[in-house]
């Protein structure tokens, strides 16, 4: 190891210290490291020149570290300075104890899958978004329906009137799309999750695909003239009437150290209150 970037999140006030305590260790080994200030939402740039990416927040900050991780195979070392923890799993008081399995070749990880959204207008590619967690279609305004066309592999699956979609990876079936009544999968799954957001028909239920298809909207005619689409709640891209939408996997995953199947558990028990029986 001869190379890491820390990233900061200023939000949360022990992350600063933290990242000088982990830099002396790091630098103690011989290994430089250089430093990046996140404030939820910097521009994304690669992070090709680093051989893994450590990060000092919540989940928010392992979703940027992962859009620029990915492409690259560098591996993230998530530190959780949050709330919720699904993804930033390694606990304030045992990075060290993590850092040297990490070091040393013995951490446990887990690969997740990450999503690519095409938008095209006048089937020209107008713009590619990643996301780790989901890219969300809606109205700007709440309660303002969308009307889409939804087919999978060319299949026509469903036309929808919603307030939006959500379209997650099983990493993200943990966020905004479990709000909005979707199923929670398990993180080291495949598979693409489509959440209905408020649709105009009761009919309208999640539905879990496979991973190797791609799943096209097309933005209808509608009332709602403000329409756009977030990946990974960052800046939106306004969307028009007539916009096609290609979303699928990508080829390559994202590499989080100390993510564990056992740490996913405790998280929904603890976090989400995921006990399948009522309190005592």
């Amino acid at each position: 190891m001869k190379k890491v970037l820390i990233i900061i999140n200023t939000s949360k006030k022990k992350s600063l210290s933290l990242s000088k305590q982990i830099a002396a260790f790091l630098q103690s080994k011989k290994i430089e490291c250089d430093f990046l200030s996140f404030d939820g939402f910097a521009e994304d740039k690669p992070f090709k020149d680093y051989e893994f990416v450590i990060t000092l927040g919540g989940d928010g900050t392992v979703l940027y570290a992962a859009r620029n991780c990915v492409k690259y195979g560098v591996p993230v070392f998530p530190v959780n300075l949050g709330q919720f923890g699904f993804m930033s799993s390694v606990q304030q008081n045992e990075w060290q104890q993590s850092l040297e399995l990490f070091l040393s070749g013995k951490a446990p990880f887990q690969n997740r899958c990450m999503l690519k959204a095409s938008l095209y207008r006048d089937g020209k590619l107008q713009s590619e978004q990643l996301a780790l967690n989901d890219i969300v279609i809606s109205a700007k305004h709440t309660a303002r329906t969308v009307a889409m066309d939804v087919l999978f592999d060319s299949d026509h699956l469903c036309k929808l009137k919603s307030d939006g979609v959500i379209i997650c990876t099983p990493t993200g079936s943990t966020a905004y799309s479990a709000s909005a009544g979707g199923p929670i999968v398990d993180p080291c799954l495949d598979a693409l999750v489509m959440t209905p957001i408020n649709s105009f028909s009761l009919s309208s239920r999640p539905i879990v695909l496979r991973p190797d298809g791609i799943l096209t909207i097309n933005i209808q005619p509608c009332r709602t003239k403000e329409i756009r689409m977030l990946a990974d709640g960052l800046e939106p891209v306004k969307l028009m009437e007539g916009d096609k939408i290609e979303i699928k996997l990508i080829n390559k995953k994202i590499k989080l150290i100390c993510c564990t199947q056992e740490k996913f558990f405790n998280a929904l028990r603890s976090k989400l209150n995921w006990r399948g029986e009522p309190y005592a």
